[in-house]
């Protein structure tokens, strides 16, 4: 009878223990999500950081980044700069894009990217183009939310598949010796 009572009470502290251990566990795993989350946000805004530091470090790339991208008198190796900044802010947009969609960082770090985009680098003579090239390696949820962001509704495909502002951009096919 007392080994009875005795099992019973090891019983309830077991008991007791395995959801003290539960509890325990979900506090420490959601610390650790805010810890990650917390990472991932301040790895963003450094990295946006340093690429406006370093922007505005380097006279000749500000002096670049003010020119009129709309207009026509640019040389190919200055649609070549505008093509290479768009792919670094497009390849950060889609980093962000994915952590928020995983809940990983808040609305804001995407909207900054988002805004960022739309100062009218996506409706440069290389914005489109650009896009395109990306546009094949990203999931259609990501397709449907840029375009309609950006271009006001879906892009219509290329004949061919040909994106012509690339191919028109010195890249000139070389003839075999």
């Amino acid at each position: 009878m007392v080994l009875d009572s005795i099992l019973g009470v090891v019983q309830i502290i077991s008991g007791i223990a395995v959801i003290a251990s539960v509890i325990y566990l979900a506090r420490e795993l959601s610390q650790t999500t805010k810890v990650v989350r917390a990472q991932f946000g301040h790895g963003l805004i450094s990295r946006l950081y340093e690429r406006y530091f370093l922007s505005a470090k380097d006279k000749e790339f500000s002096k670049f980044l003010s020119k009129d991208w709309s207009g026509t008198d640019l040389e190919d190796y200055e649609y070549w700069r505008i093509t290479l900044w768009i792919n670094t802010i497009l390849v950060d947009l889609f980093d962000t894009y994915d952590q928020h969609r995983q809940k990983l960082v808040d609305s804001t770090h995407l909207q900054m990217r988002v805004t960022l985009l739309k100062t009218g680098l996506m409706k440069s003579k290389m914005g489109e183009p650009t896009w395109r090239i990306w546009r094949q390696a990203r999931d259609p949820e990501f397709v449907t939310w840029f375009e309609q962001e950006f271009f006001d509704g879906p892009l219509e495909d290329l004949e061919d598949g040909k994106n012509p502002e690339w191919e028109n951009l010195n890249m000139k096919t070389v003839k075999p010796r």
